[in-house]
């Protein structure tokens, strides 16, 4: 079996129909996908999840892949949280601060996309886990009338082929898109 890695990225809560609010059915309704998808790549051969620094999805998928991890049958997952650049959360509230810490520490790697604040470091960050992925989850709408950087990393990833698994943010329905084959699951 090959063994693969995968990117996980999402658009930000505040695009979310529930935005920031963990405790609505339809954030765990995501997050039992996200949870389902990650088990099923691992069952497929990806050892090696790529996460951002984010809020929402990046960290709710650090936290399921973390708790994934200390399963004895996910023993083999690694997580790499990849972040903006160094400082990119001081803005955020303490708690959202501490799951960041924590999450920081159960990675077996962090790494930064620019040693820099700015915008430049988002785009390498995401430039650098589509180029280390064999596959990609993103947690997204597919809404033209609002850019993301998630339709960045959907770029890059189409043009090198990969798989990509598409969880919708309002429906949970997941859309598999496979070297341009799509196939839709519910």
């Amino acid at each position: 079996m090959k063994i693969c890695s995968c990117a996980v990225i999402g658009q930000h809560p505040t695009r979310f129909k529930f935005k920031y609010n963990e405790y609505m059915t339809s954030c765990k309704r995501i997050k039992k996908r996200m949870h389902d998808v990650f088990v099923s790549l691992y069952q497929s051969g990806v050892r090696c999840f790529f996460v951002g620094g984010a809020l929402g999805v990046d960290m709710w998928a650090g936290e399921i892949l973390l708790d994934m991890q200390r399963q004895v049958e996910y023993r083999e997952l690694d997580v790499v949280m990849v972040c903006p650049f160094p400082g990119h959360d001081v803005r955020w509230d303490p708690k959202s601060q501490a799951r960041q810490r924590k999450l920081r520490e159960g990675c077996a790697k962090v790494l930064m996309g620019s040693e820099h604040p700015g915008a430049e470091g988002y785009k390498k960050r995401t430039e650098y886990m589509m180029g280390q992925a064999d596959y990609v989850v993103a947690v997204y709408d597919n809404d033209p009338k609002h850019y993301s950087g998630v339709e960045t990393a959907i770029g890059i990833a189409e043009k090198r082929n990969l798989s990509i698994v598409l969880i919708h943010p309002d429906t949970g329905i997941i859309n598999i898109v496979d070297h341009y084959r799509e196939r839709h699951t519910d």
